[in-house]
């Protein structure tokens, strides 16, 4: 699907990421992990060729992303960012039609199938209702759906997703974990999410990419890369990890016991 060859991201004179050889593959879902500032936005914005790489390259189905044509490059990745500004009294229906854009190559119009996509995606977020609603007048949680509604009616392979769980509810957040999980299990989509919440990561991830914020990684499957001493020195916090039945879950330690016992 995506891979990356010896990436390098830098923001001023900040090394952020070095050397990062990575691949995406059809039906896995990957948690990008790591503390504020780190560079998981930034990389994701490179990922969908926002912003260009100091250095490396970054392909798409084998294909340089550089060389994609926008419109074509539209239909195999879509994009969730961490905010928006809605500057116009836009209805909701019409939010969501506009990521049908990229499939009406000459028409002007919204097709049939565009209303349906868009109408779908809305009922998959239990936002359908709102459709006539101004989007300015949607709490944050509501506008939050609204936005992961307009990616899903993009209804492209890879999905790239920063926070998408940011201001949600807790039943909100578990529904879309669980949508994600069903999309990479089912329709052997590829995600690509930053979240802080570990748990809920751990709950839908395949495989996890960790950044180290100094240029340093470290990426694989979640029983390899999510264990307490990753974790713990790519967050700045012990992490400390409790098996519940089938279940792992993340805690934050200590901080101070831990510096007493050293």
């Amino acid at each position: 699907m995506m891979y990356t060859d010896k990436l390098q991201l830098r923001i001023a004179d900040r090394l952020l990421v070095d050397a990062l050889d990575w691949h995406i593959g059809p039906g896995e879902c990957w948690c990008v992990i790591g503390r504020n500032g780190a560079g998981k936005s930034t990389l994701l914005r490179a990922l969908v060729g926002l912003r260009p790489a100091e250095g490396g390259s970054i392909a798409l189905n084998g294909r340089a992303l550089k060389d994609w044509p926008l419109q074509d490059l539209a239909r195999q990745r879509a994009f969730l960012p961490q905010g928006r500004s809605d500057a116009f009294a836009y209805r909701v229906i019409e939010t969501v039609l506009t990521a049908r854009h990229p499939y009406h190559e000459s028409a002007y119009w919204e097709s049939d199938a565009d209303y349906v996509a868009a109408y779908s995606a809305l009922q998959l977020m239990d936002v359908n209702a709102l459709a006539d609603r101004d989007v300015r007048s949607l709490s944050g949680g509501e506008r939050q759906r609204v936005a992961i509604a307009a990616v899903l009616a993009q209804d492209t392979p890879l999905l790239l997703l920063d926070e998408p769980t940011s201001a949600l509810d807790l039943a909100h957040q578990v529904s879309i974990m669980r949508l994600l999980d069903t999309l990479c299990r089912e329709q052997s989509k590829s995600v690509v999410m930053v979240s802080h919440d570990l748990n809920l990561a751990h709950s839908v991830a395949t495989h996890a990419l960790l950044l180290m914020g100094d240029g340093r990684w470290h990426a694989g499957s979640v029983d390899e890369v999510m264990q307490a001493p990753l974790l713990s020195e790519c967050l700045g916090h012990p992490i400390e990890i409790v098996k519940h039945g089938e279940r792992t879950i993340y805690l934050a330690g200590d901080k101070e016991q831990e510096v007493k016992q050293k």
